[in-house]
């Protein structure tokens, strides 16, 4: 699905009037493309219909409801809350009701496809949101928290017990997946989503050490002290000093003692104490030593105390080893360790893409540069799609969108986009569709389209106003929505999405 821009539509949701629930609810733009991708769609005679269903909140008359990737009601729009949907490949709806605002108190029920309530076994049963610091936001998408006699615990979205109900808190620690913080006689540990321990509740307070769970947890005892253990549960750092940074690698540690840092080994022997203010990161060559910072600008020295690139930069991060994007005077480049500019210092951003090993130059005007793990120029125009899971790139040059896998190899759209059953394509300035074999079924007449999103459905715009046609070309809402303030245009049958970005609903 691609993103448009339209205005406010008149019957939108008042998202003010969800101030308890509207964060808890949001479901994060992001995790709707993870999972809807997988959605399978039918290549028979089944009425162009989708085999492999999803599901989406909708909200209509100022109600919350659910659809199908048919875009059917399965609960009609009836409910004050927004249904939370925390996994879009399963019919699990949680419902929110009898809301108070002024005690905060509410109660929750489970619905599944059949609108039966499942899971009745429990005072409450809830989605578990997670926030980053980019504020993209998702859901635990297999696991949800129960409460029972006044207690926590969790059940998987079949309804199995993975943690029973004993516990006084279960929270996310933002940014990190699948590994969440729970709270037990006043102590705290880190349990995953399928309820395995990986912390015993035994410390005064729990948070991240890095940008994922495998980069364990820094741990803080009665005494304030603070410590590491790893994603195993070990102890990787005794539990002795005074702040631990967000900064490791090599099984090094950054500490904070008297005010100032220390980068130590995990057994505690201090490696590098002076020459720097901060460290920023260690280098993946130990042997290269680490990022500081002196004076508000940056650079690198080995572990001897040794500077080799001068701190002169505004920001510098290794890309790969030996590879450090820099910035210097408000734009970026690329440096090698012995301070030798790679690419000149003239761009927005620089980003780098491990699992695709490229990087991706942004100028000012939204022009990209795309280069291979050799530096070496492979594309430049406006990038309007990476997927890292289907291994392609999405580029517009000229007026032609153009897909490469990422050995740069050119590809055609159905090479990449294999379930589709309609292929966007453009003649004499007008939008129109061709099948596998490149045979027209939707005639060239519209101003602007989008390609085909995994429910079947494309989005098409004429003479200023939006509609939708579904996988055989046919339409299925004529072109009669102004959208042109939103950010994102879809459709899903005779719904299209919400202005919302942080919502993941469709409205009529």
């Amino acid at each position: 699905m691609s993103r448009s821009k339209g205005r406010r539509y008149e019957q939108e949701p008042k998202l003010n009037l969800k101030k308890v629930f509207a964060v808890l609810m949001a479901v994060a733009v992001v995790v709707m493309f993870v999972f809807i991708i997988n959605g399978i769609l039918s290549k028979g005679e089944n009425k162009g219909k989708v085999v492999n269903q999803s599901y989406f909140t909708v909200f209509k008359d100022n109600k919350w409801g659910v659809i199908d990737s048919n875009g059917e009601t399965i609960i009609d729009p009836s409910y004050e809350e927004m249904i939370v949907i925390p996994n879009i490949n399963r019919d699990v709806f949680i419902c929110t009701y009898d809301v108070n605002y002024d005690t905060g108190d509410y109660k929750t029920k489970v619905l599944n496809a059949k609108n039966e309530q499942i899971f009745k076994d429990y005072e409450k049963v809830e989605a578990i949101q997670n926030s980053n610091t980019a504020n993209s936001l998702w859901y635990e998408n297999n696991v949800l928290k129960i409460s029972k006699n006044g207690k926590f615990g969790l059940i998987n979205l079949d309804g199995k017990e993975v943690l029973s109900a004993e516990y006084d808190e279960i929270t996310t620690i933002s940014g990190i997946s699948n590994a969440l913080k729970t709270k037990k006689d006043n102590k705290y540990g880190i349990v995953t989503d399928e309820g395995r321990v990986i912390v015993e509740n035994k410390y005064a307070d729990i948070t991240n050490l890095g940008k994922d769970d495998k980069a364990g947890f820094i741990v803080k005892n009665e005494e304030g002290k603070l410590g590491v253990v790893n994603h195993s549960g070990e102890q990787a750092l005794e539990t002795k000093y005074e702040a631990i940074e967000n900064v490791f690698g090599n099984d090094m540690y950054v500490i904070k003692e008297a005010n100032a840092q220390k980068l130590i080994s995990k057994d505690g022997t201090v490696i590098l104490a002076e020459g720097f203010d901060k460290i920023s990161s260690i280098l993946k060559n130990k042997d290269e030593g680490i990022v500081f910072e002196k004076a508000g600008k940056l650079g690198v020295m080995k572990l001897t105390g040794e500077v080799t690139i001068p701190a002169e930069y505004e920001d510098i991060k290794e890309a790969k080893e030996g590879i450090l994007i820099a910035k210097k005077e408000g734009k970026y480049g690329i440096i090698d360790l012995t301070n030798t500019a790679k690419i000149e210092f003239k761009y927005l951003l620089i980003t780098y893409v491990e699992s695709a090993d490229i990087y991706i130059l942004e100028d000012a005007d939204a022009t990209s540069t795309i280069l291979d793990s050799t530096l070496e120029v492979k594309l430049t125009g406006i990038l309007n799609e990476l997927n890292e899971d289907k291994g392609y790139l999405k580029i517009r040059v000229a007026d032609d969108y153009k897909y490469y896998n990422f050995k740069f190899e050119e590809k055609q759209a159905k090479d990449i986009l294999t379930t589709n059953t309609l292929f966007l394509s453009k003649k004499d300035g007008k939008y129109g569709y061709v099948d596998k074999d490149g045979k027209v079924v939707v005639d060239y007449i519209y101003d602007d389209a989008k390609e085909q999103n995994s429910c079947g459905f494309v989005a098409v715009k004429k003479d200023g106003k939006w509609g939708a046609l579904n996988n055989k070309g046919n339409v299925v809402v004529d072109t009669i929505y102004n959208l042109d303030n939103y950010l994102e245009v879809d459709f899903i049958g005779r719904w299209h999405l919400g202005q919302d970005r942080n919502l993941n609903y469709y409205i009529q």
